[in-house]
């Protein structure tokens, strides 16, 4: 079964949009009195079993016949004139994967019209594997994931409480300093290693005296908490506070509970960090150079912008947290399940789509993979409650007849490009290019059905509470295993490298 990056990519579904084969006539020729059989066979996972009729297959299987006979070449013969039962001996083979595929495509294009199965991805049909007889009707069956069957509930007059937070001029300075720190470089130093200073390290862990993986250099900024993917340690600058070249600290971690590998969930890790070297961030100089490199004029544009960054990112904030009320609201009542590989599959594409709209939103890479490597330590559970927002987020969008335009589409792109200082036409192609266009349309059309429900909610306003990942230093790396460790900002770099 082929994945799709969205569960509602109804597009790539053959069961619904199979692409037409030119049968030289009308539509209806094929149509076919199909036997068909469907049952559940386990959480929102249907058997069906399709049988063809014998007429149906002839049919298909003449006109296959017919258009080799006015095009086959048969020595002997002229064009065109070769007989019909040698032309069916000769091009066997041919005939058949021709009539194979049309009879598939017709079928499951009939079947998509006349059953309600609401596919969410393509059936897993072993096409290499099924014959049709040469005699008698054709019986193929395959398993196909469809939406989950729920009542809608109540999703007007809810009751929401709703965070505010005003922009002060405190906040812009605070948040200058973290915005300008991306554009700063290391310099080593001979002093030991204070807060915010840089550690290069080589770092082992080692669960029950075995050792489970290793870093042979690892440059971490001494903050409060070092988050991995699949697990934190709290307390690492009071580790590294004081530390020189060649000093060794240890501590104690432990795994996610939810990290990928699962024998590891919950166990105590040792880990070591040996100290290569100290580096410093040297800030870069506030003149027309670095205004220049970052877009801006001056330093009170600067200023204007970061206030603009904060303010999307208190609405994004606001969005999130809105957004949590409710979908715990309107899913309150979805009890029903989910298969366990559909959760799977859906599991990097919700990263995915919070990594996207956070860079919407304006954050920085290290913010951006603080709240990533968050997620990462409790992405199942996650990711089984945003599949069941997101079915029902998908019928009220349907019940109100949401859609989402191209110009929508162009304008979260120019958002984006503008905050990165990228071309929005590079932006569009990386983003085609990684498969998260997709994301980006059902990202819209959910949070505009969002939207809906907020415009009818009740409303109590609350006060913010502050950021807190600005103490975090996140590292793209798991401590279990490599087969998660990413780079979030690994395409930008790339592009940086190549400018």
């Amino acid at each position: 079964m082929a994945d799709t990056e969205h569960p509602t990519d109804d597009g790539d579904s053959a069961l619904q949009t199979a692409d037409p084969v030119d049968n030289g006539g009308d539509a209806d020729e094929y149509k076919m009195v199909l036997d068909v059989a469907i049952e559940d066979v386990g959480p929102c996972k249907k058997h069906v079993r399709v049988t063809v009729p014998r007429d149906g297959i002839d049919r298909i299987q003449q006109d296959a016949i017919g258009e080799l006979l006015g095009s086959a070449e048969v020595p002997g013969f002229r064009k065109g004139y070769a007989p019909e039962k040698l032309i069916e001996r000769r091009f066997k083979e041919e005939i058949n994967d021709q009539v194979k595929q049309k009879v598939l495509m017709h079928s499951l294009e009939q079947l998509a019209d006349e059953q309600d199965l609401d596919p969410i991805n393509e059936p897993n049909i072993d096409i290499d594997s099924i014959d049709i007889p040469d005699e008698g009707n054709f019986e193929y069956e395959f398993d196909v994931e469809v939406r989950p069957e729920f009542d809608l509930p109540d999703y007007k007059g809810i009751k929401i409480e709703r965070p505010v937070r005003d922009i002060t001029d405190e906040d812009v300075d605070a948040y200058q300093q973290e915005f300008m720190e991306q554009y700063g470089h290391q310099e080593p130093t001979d002093d030991p290693a204070q807060r915010g200073d840089y550690v290069i390290v080589s770092a082992t862990f080692a669960s029950k005296d075995e050792v489970i993986r290793e870093f042979d250099e690892l440059s971490l900024r001494i903050r409060p908490t070092l988050r991995f993917q699949d697990a934190e340690i709290d307390g690492f600058d009071e580790l590294m506070v004081g530390a020189k070249p060649n000093d060794v600290r240890e501590t104690e971690l432990t795994i996610s509970i939810e990290a990928n590998n699962i024998e590891m969930r919950g166990e105590p890790v040792r880990g070591t960090f040996k100290v290569l070297d100290v580096k410093r961030l040297i800030m870069p100089e506030l003149d027309a150079k670095f205004f220049e490199r970052i877009g801006v004029t001056d330093l009170e544009q600067l200023k204007e912008e970061i206030r603009s960054m904060l303010e999307r990112q208190t609405t994004y904030q606001q969005r999130q947290t809105t957004r949590e009320q409710v979908l715990n609201k309107i899913t309150a009542s979805a009890d029903w399940d989910l298969p366990e590989d559909l959760v799977n599959k859906q599991t990097e594409n919700a990263l995915r789509r919070e990594v996207l709209e956070m860079r919407q939103a304006g954050f920085t890479s290290r913010e951006i993979q603080a709240r990533e490597n968050d997620l990462r330590q409790r992405s199942v559970s996650m990711t089984r409650q945003n599949l069941k927002e997101h079915f029902v987020l998908d019928r009220i969008a349907e019940e109100e007849g949401i859609e989402v335009t191209a110009s929508e589409i162009d304008t979260e792109i120019a958002i984006m490009a503008m905050q990165a200082g990228e071309n929005p036409r590079r932006v569009r192609a990386r983003l085609q290019k990684s498969g998260m266009i997709e994301n980006l349309d059902a990202q819209i059309r959910e949070r505009k059905a969002v939207d809906v429900i907020t415009e009818h909610a009740q409303f109590e306003d609350v006060e913010m509470d502050p950021p807190t990942d600005r103490d975090v230093e996140a590292v793209s790396r798991s401590i279990c295993s490599s087969d998660t460790d990413t780079e979030v900002d690994a395409e930008s770099a790339d592009e940086s490298a190549e400018n």
